[in-house]
């Protein structure tokens, strides 16, 4: 849904619709922040499979998954739209995005804490649970290779 919302993004900005720019805008985020929970999902799924292998059943998995999913990010943008709905637009009508004729976040700061500060914050978790599973494989590895030497022995 990104990739179409993003590759329609400039034919629907075309109709010059406010509402129907501002819906686009609120689109392109949430399927942005919503790629971006999911992928925070996988190193979570991945840290269980391999880290937590045993005693990890955790009742409606899949369901929580969804709801953290898609839901993390719907509250990101109903958050930006009750503060201000005017966030997200065409840049091409305001006076500092002359050329643009693209739907998304016209405000600088919304961008930085709703995408870039959002992104972030995923990255240090997929990095703290690849580091995490790195070193229990490393810790793996090093208790089969003692073992197999004592059995050798």
């Amino acid at each position: 849904m990104l990739n179409i919302v993003f590759l329609t993004n400039s034919w629907l900005t075309s109709f010059n619709q406010p509402g129907l720019c501002i819906t686009v805008a609120m689109l392109l985020h949430y399927f942005l922040l919503a790629a971006f929970t999911w992928m925070c999902l996988e190193s979570v799924h991945f840290y269980l499979a391999l880290v937590k292998v045993f005693n990890v059943y955790v009742p409606k998995y899949i369901l929580k998954c969804c709801i953290a999913g898609w839901g993390i990010p719907a509250i990101v943008i109903a958050l930006v739209l009750i503060i201000n709905k005017d966030f997200y637009g065409n840049g091409s009508l305001s006076k500092s995005h002359p050329y643009s004729n693209f739907c998304w976040i016209q405000d600088n700061t919304v961008f930085y804490i709703s995408v870039v500060a959002y992104f972030f914050l995923i990255f240090l978790m997929n990095a703290a649970m690849f580091i995490t599973v790195l070193l229990q494989i490393h810790s793996v590895k090093t208790r089969t290779q003692k073992t197999s030497r004592f059995w050798k022995q």
